[in-house]
């Protein structure tokens, strides 16, 4: 399963996080997770949220550089070992991690990582001939 992110290049000026928050709070877009990477002169946000596609053209209107791909919810053991089981797998079969983040989801006491991989579909493969429940856009935004 995969899930679409919305990445958005932003100016590193104050205020243009908020700039972006506001557009989406406008339209109730609901922001389940988010990674922000910066450097001195821009960022890089990456959310995943209850409607990517409502919220692409939301934010492509208000004249945010945005573009939507796709990413791997994988729901992981908040343990230790967790993540590195996982990772494991990746190695494994020789699939290369662009990037991650987590957050965790109350209900289950499970954290949900956010994978950017090289290759999705033999990701997806491998998470899943090894039991690994994955998220589909409607799962990460029902929890």
């Amino acid at each position: 399963m995969q899930v679409k992110q919305i990445s958005i290049f932003l100016e590193n000026r104050v205020g243009r996080l908020q700039e972006v928050t506001e557009a989406l709070t406008r339209d109730a877009i609901n922001i389940r997770a988010l990674s922000l990477a910066d450097t001195s002169d821009f960022g890089i946000l990456r959310l995943i949220v209850n409607q990517p596609d409502e919220a692409t053209g939301i934010l492509r209107q208000a004249g945010f550089t945005v573009r939507e791909n796709e990413v791997i919810a994988a729901e992981v053991e908040d343990r230790p070992g967790g993540l590195a089981k996982i990772l494991g797998l990746f190695a494994g079969a020789g699939i290369s991690v662009e990037y991650m983040y987590a957050f965790v989801q109350p209900r289950t006491h499970n954290a949900v990582m956010i994978f950017r991989v090289e290759s999705v579909p033999k990701a997806i493969k491998t998470l899943t001939d090894a039991g690994v429940r994955l998220l589909s856009n409607d799962d990460v935004c029902a929890l």
